[in-house]
């Protein structure tokens, strides 16, 4: 996407408000996490970011408000979280340092893809369900892992639960870079799917 592509659709619009206002709430959930260690606000911020997030979807389909700045808002949102409970996770030694290590390396090498991807003519690597799958589980188990920490009877029982998620977020994330990087290698066989396609990855 361009700038002059940017520039000349309609970018204030309510779903766009609301990837905003998730974007804003990101160095407040890391000051909660690193400050005072408030959990549970830090929790009600999260919760609240995923509320949005699907909020912001429906209603860019109910109000016809459908824009590619919002293409781009939506998914940075979701990777400045998962940054932003990672750095947090690591510090406070909630998670193990390789946990952080294969996640931000995934796609570290998804990015450091993309400039050799352009150079055989395609604009970024199709959105894949997996990649969004990734996402969904690592979204979920941060909340989990946070309640893991709290001091009240259910924390026994989501810490099972959060693992299992982080797991299951790390194999697809990892899975889903991989499919990535075979379509790099593979790019003069793939046709229209990788040249048409609009949006960054997940």
């Amino acid at each position: 996407m361009t700038v002059r592509e940017l520039s000349a659709e309609r970018w204030l619009t309510v779903p766009n408000a609301l990837s905003v206002a998730r974007l804003a709430g990101v160095p407040v959930f890391l000051w909660l996490l690193l400050g005072p260690r408030a959990d549970g606000w830090a929790l009600i911020v999260l919760v609240i970011s995923g509320i949005t997030d699907w909020l912001d979807g429906k209603l860019a389909r109910w109000l016809g408000q459908y824009s590619r700045l919002g293409e781009l808002l939506d998914p940075l949102a979701d990777r400045a979280y998962t940054l932003a409970a990672l750095v947090a996770f690591l510090v406070r030694e909630i998670v193990p340092w390789w946990v952080v290590v294969l996640i931000v390396g995934r796609d570290v090498v998804v990015t450091l893809a993309l400039p050799f991807l352009r150079r055989k003519g395609y604009r970024a690597f199709p959105v894949l369900y997996l990649g969004k799958a990734a996402t969904l589980n690592l979204l979920y188990a941060f909340p989990l892992l946070l309640l893991a920490q709290m001091d009240w009877p259910g924390a026994d029982l989501a810490r099972p639960f959060a693992y299992a998620f982080v797991t299951w977020g790390i194999v697809l994330h990892l899975w889903s870079g991989a499919l990535y990087v075979i379509q790099l290698v593979r790019s003069p066989a793939v046709t229209s799917t990788l040249a048409a396609a609009p949006r960054s990855s997940t």
